[in-house]
C-alpha cells in the first residue's frame, strides 16, 4: 500500500504515476470506463504472452487458469466485503443483472418492480419477461430520486403480494443519485420478492455492503470504478438465496451437473452462475486492478478522497450562474450530472474537451453532461474544470468562439 504517512499530494502523485491515462487529460469519465493501472496492463500483457509462447492447450495452462479465476473472485469479494464462495465471475453488469432477473420462474400475473432511473442493462431482462411471459412490469417514477421518503413510498405502493422481483440501482447512472436501496429491499424481502441491485456506479466508488443493504443479487462491472478491463464483471448472490436463484437460472443452463474437474459434483455456491469461458488475460487484469485498489491505494482512503472531491466539484458547479445541477447534492456519490443554460450538452462536451482536455460524457435523455470524480483526480483539476464550465456559462455558443481540438500526429484529440 502507498504509505499512509506520505503527504497527500505525494501519495496522489504516486497513484497517478500508476494510472498513465490521468496524464492525458482531466479524467472525468470513470462511470463509463476508468483509467487502467499500469500494473494491470503489464500483468495482462504477461498473461497474453504466456498464451502465445506456451500455448493455451498446454496441460499446465488449465490449473493456472482456474487459479486465476479464484484470485479474481477473491479480489472482488474483498472489495464487496463478502464471502468468497458467494461471488461468481461474469462478462458485465448486465450478465449479473440477468442472473438475478432470471432467478425467478416467471409466470403470467407475477410482478417485477423497478425504477425510472434504471440502466438498459438492468431493464432488458424485465422487458423480455413482460413481453414473453406476461409479467406485470411496474416502473416506479422517482423523478431525480432526491426525495428518499417519496421514493420509498412509491416502491411500497408498487410492491404487492404478486411481486417476485425488485430491480434497482445502488447509484443511478444518469443522475448520480444514491437510491435508498436498504429501505426498499426491506419492504421487498418482507413480501417475498428477490432484490437485484445494479452496482455499476457504486462498487469501487463508495463503500458497499450487499448483505447489509438487503440485496439478494449484486452485479458489478470491472471496467468502471474497479479500474479493470472491458468484458469482465462479477455477481454476488446472498447465500440464503443461492438455491432459489440457481433453480431457475443455473437449472435452465444445466450448469449444476458437473464441475470443471469432471467429478460430476455440483458447482460450488455462486460459481454455478459462471456461463461460458473467459478471456484469461482479462481475468488476470480484473484481479490485479481490484488488488491494486485494495492493497496499494487503500479503499477507505479512496472512498473518502473521491467523495470529498465530488462534493467540492458539485459545490463549485452549483455556484456558477447558469449551471443547473441534476444530481441531488444530499444524495450523491461520485457522479455529477449538470446542464449549462443555453448550451446543448454536445457542445459543452466538445468545448470542455478542447479547453481543458476534460474527458466527460453526455446523458442524452437528460440533455445534460455527466462527470465522474475519482480518488486520482486533484483539486487543481476540479478547479480548472469548473472554471472552464463557468466560462461557457458566461457566454452562449454564438458569443464564445469555439476552440479547436489539439492535433497530435495528424489526429485531432477530442
Amino acid at each position: 500500500m502507498v504509505s499512509p504517512f506520505l503527504p497527500d499530494d505525494e501519495k496522489v502523485a504516486a497513484i497517478r504515476h500508476g494510472l498513465p491515462a490521468t496524464a492525458a487529460g482531466i479524467y472525468l469519465n470513470t462511470g463509463s470506463a476508468g483509467p487502467l493501472p499500469r500494473e494491470t496492463a503489464l500483468a495482462m500483457a504477461e498473461a497474453a504472452e504466456w498464451e502465445v509462447t506456451i500455448g493455451r492447450g498446454n496441460p499446465d495452462f488449465f490449473p493456472l487458469k482456474f487459479q486465476r479465476f479464484d484470485e479474481a473472485r477473491a479480489a472482488v469479494a474483498a472489495v464487496l466485503t463478502v464471502d468468497l464462495d458467494t461471488v461468481a465471475l461474469t462478462h458485465s453488469t448486465t450478465d449479473g443483472m440477468n442472473i438475478g432477473s432470471w432467478g425467478v420462474d416467471w409466470r403470467p400475473g407475477m410482478r417485477a418492480v423497478t425504477s425510472s432511473l434504471e440502466h438498459p442493462g438492468g431493464l432488458g431482462a424485465l422487458y423480455v419477461a413482460r413481453d414473453r411471459f406476461g409479467v406485470d412490469l411496474a416502473i416506479v417514477d422517482v423523478g431525480d430520486g432526491s426525495d428518499d421518503g417519496a421514493t420509498v413510498a412509491a416502491f411500497d405502493a408498487a410492491i404487492t403480494s404478486a411481486t417476485k422481483l425488485v430491480s434497482i440501482s445502488h447509484v443511478a447512472w444518469s443522475t448520480g443519485t444514491v437510491l435508498p436501496v436498504a429501505r426498499i429491499a426491506e419492504i421487498a424481502r418482507s413480501r417475498g420478492a428477490l432484490v437485484v441491485v445494479d452496482g455499476a456506479q457504486s462498487a469501487g466508488a463508495m463503500p458497499v455492503d450487499p448483505v447489509g443493504i438487503g440485496a439478494d443479487v449484486y452485479a458489478v462491472p470491472a471496467q468502471k470504478w474497479l479500474l479493470g478491463p472491458e468484458g469482465m464483471g462479477a455477481v454476488w448472490v446472498r447465500r440464503e438465496s443461492l438455491e432459489v436463484v440457481a433453480r431457475t437460472f443455473a437449472g435452465l443452463l444445466s450448469f449444476e451437473t458437473v464441475d470443471e474437474r469432471g467429478t460430476g459434483l455440483p458447482w460450488p455456491a455462486a460459481r454455478r452462475f459462471e456461463a461460458g469461458n473467459f478471456h484469461d488475460p482479462s481475468v488476470v487484469g480484473m484481479a490485479r486492478s481490484c488488488g491494486w485498489l485494495s492493497m496499494y491505494v487503500g479503499l477507505d482512503w479512496a472512498y473518502t478522497r473521491a467523495g470529498r472531491l465530488a462534493r467540492s466539484a458539485a459545490d463549485l458547479l452549483a455556484a456558477i450562474p447558469g449551471v443547473e445541477l441534476v444530481t441531488p447534492r444530499h444524495r450523491m456519490a461520485t457522479l455529477i450530472t449538470f446542464r449549462v443554460a443555453g448550451w446543448p450538452p454536445e457542445r459543452v462536451f466538445e468545448e470542455l474537451s478542447h479547453r481543458v482536455v476534460a474527458i466527460t460524457r453526455t446523458i442524452a435523455d437528460l440533455n445534460a453532461v455527466r462527470v465522474s470524480i475519482g480518488f486520482f483526480n486533484t483539486d487543481d483539476e476540479i478547479r480548472r474544470f469548473c472554471d472552464a464550465v463557468a466560462e461557457l456559462a458566461a457566454h452562449t455558443p454564438e458569443t464564445l468562439p469555439p476552440r479547436p481540438g489539439l492535433t497530435i500526429l495528424g489526429q485531432t484529440a477530442e
